[in-house]
């Protein structure tokens, strides 16, 4: 099938050539170590592969919000070691990612070397995606790459100006992830069911008015399912729940309905009157909510019943957990339908594509991320493109 984008396989005759490649680094440190290497990890491949084919590879990336300040604590200095010692081979660092120092730094560079630039938020110009600062970045390079769809819902010099300039590449990462993402909702196999879940109805209310007209089932869960279930007139206790969203909710589930699309609402749940780790807890019917308790997670039968949902489709996208899956023991919902669809996926039955930070936190608890068929690291890109949104990072790949 032919892509909308150009990849790494459309590149000729880079041996030579300057590449700068915008990765997303933007890694965890704790006491100079990167606690979490995910998103180095999945540059590996866009990398080693660029300097295997002897290109330079000149690593762009940002690091933190310096707001066009140079801060010792947000330069990337810091993670060239961790990240050199990860490839397991040589990293150079370059002071800046734009002007004369770097332009002669980047002159010493050999075929096959590898050098990650400062940090691109050092530069004022990065965020307001400046035309001068979008120039004397492309003068460092001959060929452009964007392998970080995390940061591609923002219209940066590094992320969108480049790809205007010189010609333009999809990394492996970002070729995956628009790949899984195709599956997932752009040409899914349905049936498809979505499973939305977090805290509040009103931070993912285009994801559900977006969602109702493209999958055939959508599950709530978390905080939001209590929104809608006020809606319908159930007693919540002191769950949380936005009782002004009531209407919203009401105009979602009619919007579903002339969609057909089935809601799934939980009708058993996990309750308790605190909300810390292994209180006394109650499963009971919805309806049998006590004014003192609050939902923290959902009951067994409905999970059960979710996980038949999955068992007749082909098609699951997911973001958001359950129930409060960080504190025991309201994770039990997530992990079980979780571990259902990850079998379901070895199976082969089903393609399953998860993403956001609190998702891909909660696969990891339930063991099962490796088994999805993709997890996207994204957090605000993935939100975005849930919400039908144009990532511009994105299309200024197509050209």
């Amino acid at each position: 099938m032919t892509k909308p984008f150009k990849t790494l396989d459309d590149m000729r005759d880079v041996a030579g050539k300057r590449v700068l490649v915008r990765e997303d680094l933007n890694v965890p440190l704790a006491d100079g170590a990167v606690s979490d290497d995910t998103r180095l990890r999945a540059t590996i491949p866009t990398v080693t592969e660029l300097a295997d084919r002897g290109a330079i590879v000149l690593i762009l990336a940002h690091f933190g919000r310096p707001k066009g300040q140079r801060h010792p604590d947000m330069s990337l200095a810091l993670l060239t070691r961790p990240y050199s010692l990860l490839l397991g081979r040589p990293v150079r660092f370059i002071d800046d990612c734009a002007g004369e120092d770097a332009q002669a730094a980047v002159a010493t560079l050999q075929p096959g070397d590898i050098a990650i630039l400062e940090n691109t938020r050092f530069h004022r110009g990065e965020e307001k995606n400046d035309p001068e600062l979008v120039r004397a970045m492309a003068a460092l390079g001959d060929l452009y790459v964007n392998d970080a769809f995390s940061a591609a819902h923002r219209a940066h010099a590094s992320t969108e100006g480049l790809a205007h300039v010189l010609p333009s590449f999809a990394g492996r990462s970002m070729e995956a992830e628009l790949d899984a993402l195709e599956k997932a909702l752009g040409s899914p196999e349905h049936p498809v069911a979505a499973v939305v879940g977090g805290a509040k109805v009103s931070t993912k209310l285009d994801v559900l008015k977006h969602l109702v007209e493209r999958v055939d089932h959508l599950i709530i869960g978390g905080g939001m399912a209590n929104t809608f279930l006020a809606a319908r007139g159930v007693n919540v206790g002191k769950s949380l729940c936005e009782h002004d969203l009531a209407s919203t909710a009401d105009a979602i589930m009619a919007a579903a309905d002339r969609a057909g699309c089935t809601v799934h609402l939980p009708y058993d749940v996990v309750v308790a009157r605190e909300f810390k780790a292994n209180p006394p807890t109650r499963t009971v019917n919805v309806h049998e909510v006590s004014g003192d308790e609050m939902i923290l997670d959902v009951g067994p039968a409905a999970v059960e019943a979710l996980g038949d949902v999955l068992k007749n489709c082909r098609t699951l996208v997911w973001n958001g957990p359950l129930g409060a899956f960080e504190i025991s023991p309201f994770d039990i919902a997530t992990v079980a339908l979780a571990r259902t669809a990850a079998a379901l996926t070895g199976d082969g039955s089903l393609v399953s594509v998860a993403g956001g930070g609190d998702t891909v936190a909660a696969l990891n608890q339930a063991g099962v991320a490796a088994s999805f068929t993709f997890v996207s690291t994204a957090g605000g890109a993935f939100l975005e493109w849930m919400e039908g949104k144009e990532l511009p990072g994105v299309v200024a790949l197509r050209g």
